[in-house]
């Protein structure tokens, strides 16, 4: 009985240190963000002066209703500011205020694959039918009726890969935003959440059934932008043994410190959760329910975890996970990702598939090329980005040690030139 116990007692330690091997401890020790004058750390206090006037222009002109901007560094935040209003009753907007970050959950997904992948648990070219079944034998679109949403399809000649899903060249779809309208009714016929929910549904269970579907393209073949790291989210949990949410928290969020950030938020931080607006005969309204609820993040007790674009959380969270990365991986002392890992995830994974000027696409982030450099106004080359379905926006700068956030919660044309100006006028900013 004993010799059992103490076998169980070894077993529970193992299991235990596989569930913290990628935060390990890091001979270097970047701090956590703290707060700095813009000039010491080469940033013109005069020029933050200009940015802070445009984006109130903005609102002046009707053009956002409100906005939390963040510009850091060095590791320094040295500035941090809320404008506006958080919802239409006119609610002053706070800059801890809580983002609905959308497509920004893609990165945090990405990052959690990665650090699975340092510890050997998978090759980023394997089948994902090796970890889902379902996904083994996939189909592409042939024919389709638009009577009844019927279709054919024909055999893929390849298998869907980790990779694929990682750089959106697996060919699947995104159901209701999807560009292709065969798509989204094929999606919507069979049920598929592909952005969040209120439902009792988990993640498991929805890509199970997306698995059968057909796919635009052969795997490899083109970047379509699609719900890939929704099926990454499940395949965290099937690979690590956790609800992706705790993987999350434990392996990243809790490292971080980013403790606002989480997929439905607690009763107590429903007051910070921003109002998403359209404009609507000139004036600001809160953005009516169609076919997701505004409100999802605060869903109590919620099951649906999308690794594509469920997670809500604040600028400054997100000014952590993005230092985290300029620092090759370490914050604060705590190992995420080696440096190494860093560079795969920054390098160009597609090549010309990335039809998009000046960048190209890597494991979880758009990234500035040379000639993108050149052109203007995106930073350096090597500067990674991406932005949410709700107006968000991020940048990090690895030559510069410079990231720029700038979060807001719209739908709709509204004029708003908020996102490029910031960009360009952050790097014009830079006095050293």
């Amino acid at each position: 009985m004993k010799s059992i116990f103490l076998n169980f007692a070894r077993l529970s330690i193992f299991i235990g240190s596989l569930a913290v091997f990628a935060q390990t401890t890091s001979v270097t020790n970047s701090g956590t963000l703290q707060s700095a004058n813009p000039v010491e750390v080469g940033i013109s206090s005069e020029r933050i002066q200009k940015i802070e006037e445009m984006l109130q222009f903005a609102i002046n002109e009707n053009q956002i209703p409100g906005a939390v901007a963040l510009i850091a560094r060095d590791g320094k935040i040295v500035f941090h500011k809320a404008y506006g209003d958080a919802n239409a009753s006119g609610k002053e907007l706070e800059k801890d205020a809580i983002f609905r970050l959308a497509s920004q959950t893609k990165a945090i997904t990405a990052t959690a694959v990665m650090m699975l992948w340092e510890e050997g648990k998978f090759r980023l070219d394997d089948p994902i039918s090796k970890y889902i079944p379902e996904f083994e034998n996939p189909v592409i679109l042939k024919d389709f009726n638009e009577a009844d949403s019927s279709y054919t399809s024909t055999p893929a000649k390849n298998e869907i890969t980790i990779r694929h899903l990682l750089t959106h060249t697996s060919g699947l779809g995104y159901g209701r935003i999807d560009g292709d309208q065969r798509m989204k009714k094929i999606y919507s016929r069979a049920g598929i959440v592909e952005l969040f929910t209120e439902e009792d549904i988990s993640i498991g269970e929805n890509i199970k059934k997306m698995a059968a579907l057909p796919l635009h393209h052969e795997p490899g073949e083109k970047f379509t932008y699609s719900v890939g790291l929704d099926v990454l989210g499940y395949f965290i949990e099937v690979i690590s043994g956790q609800d992706f949410d705790t993987f999350l928290k434990e392996r990243i969020f809790d490292p971080l410190q980013m403790n606002d950030t989480r997929f439905y938020q607690p009763s107590s931080k429903k007051d910070r959760l921003v109002a998403i607006q359209h404009r609507k005969d000139g004036k600001w309204t809160n953005f009516p329910n169609t076919f997701y609820n505004t409100n999802y993040p605060l869903t109590k007790d919620g099951t649906y975890f999308s690794g594509g674009a469920g997670l809500s959380g604040t600028a400054k969270d997100y000014a952590k996970f993005l230092q985290m990365y300029l620092n090759g991986g370490e914050y604060n002392g705590t190992r995420l990702l080696s440096r190494k890992t860093v560079a795969i995830i920054m390098g160009n994974q597609v090549g010309e598939k990335f039809n998009f000027p000046n960048q190209y696409y890597g494991l979880a982030f758009g990234v500035v090329t040379e000639t993108g450099e050149i052109t203007g106004g995106q930073g350096s080359a090597g500067t990674f980005d991406w932005g949410g379905y709700f107006n968000t926006q991020y940048f990090a700068d690895p030559q510069e040690q410079v990231i720029g956030i700038l979060l807001k919660q719209t739908r709709g044309n509204t004029g708003d030139e908020t996102a490029w100006k910031f960009r360009q006028m952050l790097f014009s900013a830079i006095d050293d």
